[in-house]
């Protein structure tokens, strides 16, 4: 009866061995993600509740940060235009790249070049593609500059100064950066698909199409998902791009919440407005994030009979 403790506390105390170095080298990291990111989180909804205007005061007023928030017609118009944003972000992103996906899954020539095309945006940050995509489409610099020079008087592509358009030029720049992603994430799940699947689809002859919309499709669900949790993540932080392209104009044509909280915390002297408005940037991104974190990481798993 020892023998089996015996055994049974040996392998143990290996595996405790094997496994306390990499415990002991994450402590750093687990101090710094405690003290600095959660810490300032939680700095950041004290002084939502504070009186705070250049410098942090301790003070409490309750709710009066958040009244004054969204009786501000800037930050809710931000807020539109972030969910305008993100809609058309997210859904172009994921379609362009599952696109992209199919197009490389066909065993096409010159696929590793493709590839390093499609991936190559996104290893640019957004101050770069902001930069890029502002001189394009400048009315005056970019393309509607050039086609007019190619003898096309009345060509007019002037979205980047137009305030009922420029939301979409900046929807364009950032589907143009992330699509290579969303591609790379379809195309291990597509190369995972099993080969007798198409044929037995092209036996029964079911049209292409159908098989990626009704079979395909459903079967990369896992990877759609962290698709688009990474995409809701770069929507919610949405600000190099905006400086970059438009600085938020033609007036608040191009505002969004993280433009607002920038310049509410360094232009503006309002740190206790800029609290309010990142804390409620806080939330929608945890609302936004927390039913995939714990429908991944934390809802206990069901046995199945």
């Amino acid at each position: 009866m020892d023998k089996p403790k015996a055994m049974a506390g040996s392998r143990a105390y290996s595996l405790w061995r094997r496994q306390a170095p990499a415990a002991i080298a994450l402590i750093p990291a687990a101090v710094m993600v405690v003290t600095i990111y959660l810490g300032a989180m939680l700095w950041t909804v004290r002084l939502s509740f504070s009186s705070s205007k250049m410098l942090p005061v301790f003070d409490l007023v309750g709710l009066q940060q958040y009244d004054r928030l969204f009786a501000t017609e800037r930050f809710v118009l931000s807020s539109w235009h972030i969910a305008l944003f993100g809609v058309l972000f997210i859904a172009g992103s994921l379609a362009i790249g599952f696109l992209l996906a199919v197009f490389i899954d066909q065993k096409v020539r010159f696929e590793d070049a493709f590839r390093t095309i499609f991936l190559y945006p996104y290893s640019m940050s957004f101050i770069v593609t902001g930069l890029a995509w502002q001189w394009f489409l400048n009315p005056s610099l970019g393309l509607q500059k050039v086609v007019r020079d190619l003898g096309f008087a009345n060509f007019t592509f002037d979205w980047l100064v137009q305030p009922d358009l420029v939301m979409f030029t900046l929807v364009i720049a950032a589907i143009w950066q992330a699509s290579g992603l969303v591609m790379a994430i379809l195309l291990a799940g597509l190369r995972g698909v099993d080969s007798e699947l198409w044929k037995a689809t092209q036996i029964e002859g079911i049209p292409t199409w159908r098989v990626y919309m009704s079979i395909v499709l459903p079967m990369l669900s896992p990877m759609l998902v962290t698709a688009s949790v990474l995409l809701a993540v770069s929507v919610a932080k949405l600000y190099d791009l905006v400086v970059a392209m438009t600085k938020g104009g033609p007036g608040l044509s191009s505002e969004v919440p993280a433009k607002f909280i920038m310049d509410n915390f360094f232009e503006r002297a309002n740190v206790g407005l800029g609290s309010a408005a990142a804390t409620m940037l806080l939330v929608t991104v945890v609302a936004l994030v927390g039913p995939w974190i714990y429908v991944e990481h934390l809802r206990p798993r069901r046995n199945k009979a």
